[in-house]
């Protein structure tokens, strides 16, 4: 007779195994570090000789049929259309049965809002949904449900955390989508730790994962995120699912941003927008447009717009400069949306190859709308934001910049230029500064592409 599986408590930094919880790990010395774990139980009779060599390491195993590769048949699942097109295009075209899905962001973002939408959307397709809310009542849901409408209210709602519960519910009802909404809520009866620890989390996480597989029903997460900005709980808990989205984005501003971190099912990094209203999330077609609708007809010193590829789709962004006095015996360096490293080195250029000296001055830069510019393309339109608030004089407002600045002052080239081209000439762009080996081979008609090799050759081209 087998026995019963037991817990045990494992170091999340080093994987060494205790019997107790303790608050020093005695392998690697770390504090705080132990977490319960559901460890399998060992073969009840221990007393069986093994055999030597390589076939004692098989002992207790059963030998499979391994077929080939081109042997294997069967059809491509169908993806579930949620009519929410932003929404499908993340996901690579659709939710695939089976898959998991996990969504983070930072509290009032929306994730409760897009799920209950998607579940909505589903519902009146055909698709039964379940929506498992460990966080708020069911009367709470209602009136979220009562403001998005689209047949929210037609939605099953499961107020329940005991993960034996939800699967047992889930099991019965066999919907083809599973949302649960949170996974810190989520328990086991197996596991003594509270909600929400290491332990749970990642053993919930392992459970909703494998009734994804085996019942063929997409199971959605939503996941608190720390001050960091990273999913709580393990690191691995982002490797268990299959797709990791992430919402961006001010809570005070009206529109998101939904990227996508990780794939198996599509493409990584690809963006969707949305605006957030009293009716819910709707999708936003144009996101360029967005971005940039705001922007003043006579704009101000310091103003730069460039073209980004995120994951497959090129989005024209406005960044913003500010060089002014320092008030202060140490000057300034503070980015919004903007790696703090990158604008180090980008001013190191600018004052060592074009003589712009911000050693007396206080710095910001800020990506407008939100969102996170981590692409070197966005270089060139940093230091001619930055040249302009320095000289006070303002860019062409249609006119694009995209480039990478290396740290000799060269512009080198970046990957799908004419992509971006066409985008910024769909914007109404008249304008493109781009480096000199890397023009396209057809430039748009309307758009006039200006080569510049360095650093001095822009700002003279700009500034003259």
């Amino acid at each position: 007779m087998a026995a019963k599986a037991r817990t045990a408590y494992r170091c999340t930094e080093c994987g060494a195994d205790h019997a107790k919880w303790q608050g020093k790990c005695d392998a690697c010395g770390a504090w705080n570090t132990l977490a319960e774990e559901i460890v399998a139980a060992a073969p009840a009779r221990k007393s069986e000789r093994r055999a030597s060599g390589a076939a004692g390491f098989a002992h207790g195993g059963a030998v499979v049929q391994t077929p080939r590769l081109r042997d294997v048949a069967g059809n491509e699942s169908q993806r579930l259309r949620t009519g929410l097109a932003e929404f499908d295009f993340v996901l690579g075209g659709g939710v695939v049965p089976g898959s998991m899905v996990l969504v983070g962001g930072e509290p009032g973002i929306g994730k409760s809002t897009i799920l209950l939408q998607v579940a909505a959307r589903l519902e009146g397709a055909g698709h039964r949904a379940l929506y498992v809310s460990g966080e708020e009542s069911p009367l709470q849901v209602k009136l979220r449900a009562d403001r998005l409408g689209e047949g929210a209210l037609d939605v099953a709602l499961l107020g329940e955390t005991n993960l034996e519960t939800i699967l047992a519910t889930a099991h019965e009802r066999r919907p083809a989508v599973l949302m649960v909404d949170s996974i810190q809520t989520v328990f086991t009866s197996d596991l003594e730790g509270a909600p929400g620890n290491v332990g749970q989390v990642r053993e919930c996480a392992a459970r909703l994962m494998r009734f994804a597989k085996e019942s063929g029903t997409a199971v959605f997460v939503v996941g608190h995120v720390t001050k960091g900005g990273g999913i709580a709980g393990p690191k691995t808990l982002e490797h268990i699912v299959d797709t990791v989205l992430y919402f961006e984005g001010e809570s005070t501003l009206d529109y998101r941003v939904l990227r996508a971190t990780k794939n198996r099912f599509g493409s990584v990094d690809e963006i969707g927008v949305f605006r957030m209203t009293t009716e819910g999330l709707l999708p936003v077609e144009n996101p360029s447009a967005l971005f940039l609708g705001d922007r003043a007809d006579t704009v101000a010193s310091g103003s730069a717009v460039t073209a980004l590829i995120e994951g497959s789709r090129p989005v024209l962004l406005e960044i913003q400069g500010l060089a002014a006095k320092a008030g202060y015996g140490t000057p300034q360096r503070v980015c919004a949306g903007f790696d703090a490293r990158r604008l180090a080195l980008l001013l190191a250029v600018l004052d060592k190859r074009a003589g712009l000296s911000f050693a007396q001055l206080d710095v910001f830069l800020n990506v407008v709308g939100g969102v996170q510019a981590g692409e070197p393309a966005a270089d060139l339109a940093v230091a001619a934001a930055l040249a302009s608030s320095v000289y006070d004089r303002a860019l062409a407002r249609d006119a694009v910049f995209i480039g990478e600045l290396g740290l000799g002052g060269e512009i080198r080239a970046v990957s799908q230029v004419d992509r971006r081209l066409a985008e910024a000439e769909k914007m109404g762009m008249r304008t493109a500064y781009v480096s000199e080996r890397g023009q396209p081979r057809r430039a748009p008609k309307s758009l006039r592409v200006v080569g510049v090799a360095d650093l001095t050759a822009l700002l003279r081209e700009l500034f003259r």
